[in-house]
């Protein structure tokens, strides 16, 4: 049987990174979904807990608002909820960076493995072994992108001082970083490098194709963003059309079960929506990465003409 194999070691041009992209995602989009759910069970889990803190408080402080001007009359005091929101907050922080280390990590081991066997015929386990044998390079990686994320802030800062030009700037710095962090996650895994090394030939291979790599990186982060609004097309017009009723019925909502449930599962689900997002988006710079790897290195158009030679 042919495997329906799509070659991503090629050196491909803006335009054929794009659909090729769209190609690999609705090849690979059930298979994988099925890996993320398998071990992003107990980060849901925390997403919904912090989903209740958040949801809890702030509408606790919403009520307490309204009883400022004599509406409402809330069972906690203000300060109660302003700990929920700060115990969502930072429970939030901890699972961000839990899931963000997890699923960088998962959707990058899937296409290095997708390319090994060149196809997804290949078990789930595969994927979390091939991560989980790197798991220090991986947090010592996240951990070293905290200051360099706090240096883009201050560059966007000052951009955001520039008129016009300044807001191009912040735009065009933001698109290189992700193109940066998401090409050099992918050199670490793929060839077992370190931190820094794998940081240097990120900055190399992006560098050296720069347009390319900010435009990849924006117009799939731009496709992908309309993808996401639609998925939540739905639990945004249920969420829609239930506060609509809490207004027009002036609904004691804290003390609502079903205002709770509603507004927590809505936020857990948009909270979800984003981290799958988050692992869609480094599929796209896998794919940029063996574009420009090949661009740089040639490995793969040279084994082909090797093989081509022995042929004859």
């Amino acid at each position: 049987m042919q495997k329906n194999y799509i070659p991503l070691r090629v050196n491909r041009d803006f335009g054929d990174i794009i659909t090729t992209y769209f190609d690999f995602f609705k090849q690979n989009i059930k298979k994988f979904t099925n890996v993320f759910l398998s071990y992003n069970g107990i980060f849901l889990v925390a997403l919904l807990i912090v989903s209740y803190l958040l949801v809890s408080g702030f509408m606790g402080m919403i009520a307490a608002e309204r009883s400022t001007f004599g509406l409402n009359r809330p069972d906690s005091s203000e300060q109660d909820y302003l700990i929920l929101i700060g115990a969502g907050g930072i429970l939030f922080f901890f699972v961000f960076i839990a899931v963000a280390i997890l699923n960088y990590s998962l959707s990058t081991s899937y296409m290095v493995k997708y390319d090994e066997k060149e196809g997804n015929q290949f078990d789930k386990k595969e994927v979390w072994g091939y991560a989980r044998n790197q798991l220090g390079n991986i947090v010592l990686f996240v951990l070293l992108l905290i200051p360099i994320y706090i240096i883009f802030m201050i560059i966007a800062i000052i951009c955001a001082i520039i008129p016009i030009l300044g807001i191009f700037a912040q735009y065009i710095i933001q698109y290189f970083l992700i193109a940066w962090v998401g090409v050099s996650f992918f050199d670490m895994l793929q060839n077992n490098k370190g931190v820094t090394a794998a940081l240097g030939e990120g900055w190399n291979l992006v560098t050296k194709n720069f347009w390319r790599s900010v435009g990849v990186n924006f117009v799939l982060g731009l496709l992908l963003g309309i993808l996401i609004l639609v998925a939540l097309i739905v639990p945004g017009v249920i969420i829609g059309f239930y506060t609509f009723h809490v207004v027009q019925n002036d609904v004691d909502f804290v003390n609502s079960v079903v205002a709770t449930i509603v507004y927590t599962l809505g936020t857990c689900v948009v909270l979800i929506v984003a981290v799958y997002g988050q692992c869609l988006t480094q599929f796209g710079n896998g794919l940029l990465y063996y574009t420009l790897h090949e661009k740089t290195y040639n490995i793969h158009t040279r084994k082909k003409i090797e093989q081509i030679g022995e042929s004859l």
